[in-house]
């Protein structure tokens, strides 16, 4: 998902003058260093200096550009916190902050590089945005849509490689702010965002050989929700289920429960996040999301 980003990117920034990409200590390849080497002057690595990257971001976006703030996504949000807050959501300036490997992507290198309660921390902050798309075909989508819109920070949600293409034969077009059908179906419905959307299709694809007919949901605007969209999928299906990469609050899964309650939903409701711990095991990714309770196995097992 990275190289499309940069390649979705570096194709923006050659038709946009105006648009600017700083990063802290990241080095750029494919098309991140096409764009480097194409547009010198629009690069710009502060080194390990991720608040000085958010304040450049800043004062770029004051002068009329459209900066795009890039690294591993608990530097890019994490760390220089104070900044995104202050410099760019109370000025409500049009910088994407990319967050890359999210979630418990970077497994091996521990609790310092996962970002498992950044949707939490992002969507806090009054005029900030969040959106994660769940494969590279909606990152594209993402990326065109950040290099374009002028109404304020967002926080953009990505992986890192390797991701599957899953919305090829979707129902619906991506549309900021809506949620997405990739499927529709009858008894159950799923909802998910990011890359863990590859085990919610492993999920459906087993209720399905189980003789279920299954709605797949790719809920790609965290912030703001399709208020709308999610009370039609809990109304509109006999049992919905939330899988989602991040710590049970401040998530999408907390949020579908709030509408839930609030409409007094009917249908069978369960939620697999993280845990609300740091957990410590080395391991690849999939054994990092294990170890926190969310696999195919798990979820169809507490399904039933």
């Amino acid at each position: 998902m990275r190289n499309t980003f940069s390649k979705a990117l570096y194709e923006c920034a050659t038709e946009d003058p105006s648009i600017y990409i700083v990063v802290a200590d990241i080095s750029p390849a494919g098309s991140m260093a096409e764009f480097q080497k194409d547009h010198p002057d629009r690069f710009i690595n502060v080194g390990v200096a991720e608040q000085v990257m958010i304040g450049m971001a800043a004062g770029l976006a004051l002068k009329g550009c459209q900066p795009f703030a890039y690294t591993i996504a608990t530097f890019t949000l994490y760390r220089p916190f104070e900044m995104v807050r202050d410099d760019l959501c109370y000025q409500n300036l049009p910088v994407t902050i990319v967050g890359m490997g999210s979630g418990v992507i970077y497994s091996t290198l521990g609790g310092t590089h996962h970002t498992m309660e950044d949707i939490a921390v992002a969507s806090a902050i009054p005029n900030m945005r969040v959106i994660a798309p769940c494969d590279p075909l909606e990152c594209i989508e993402a990326t065109r849509y950040c290099a374009k819109q002028k109404d304020g920070p967002i926080y953009l949600r990505i992986g890192k490689a390797g991701e599957p293409n899953l919305t090829e034969n979707a129902v619906d077009p991506w549309e900021f702010g809506k949620i997405r059908y990739l499927q529709k179906g009858a008894d159950v419905c799923i909802l998910s965002h990011g890359v863990i959307m590859k085990q919610a299709v492993e999920v459906a694809r087993e209720l399905e050989a189980k003789g279920k007919s299954v709605s797949i949901v790719s809920c790609h605007t965290v912030k703001p929700l399709d208020r709308p969209g999610i009370e039609a999928a809990l109304s509109n299906h006999g049992e919905v289920l939330v899988v989602e990469e991040h710590v049970p609050e401040g998530g999408l899964a907390s949020r579908v429960k709030q509408i839930a309650w609030d409409i007094q939903a009917k249908c069978k409701l369960h939620t697999f996040t993280l845990q609300d711990e740091f957990i410590h095991n080395y391991g690849n990714h999939d054994d990092l999301l294990a170890a926190h309770g969310i696999s195919v196995p798990a979820i169809l097992k507490a399904v039933g």
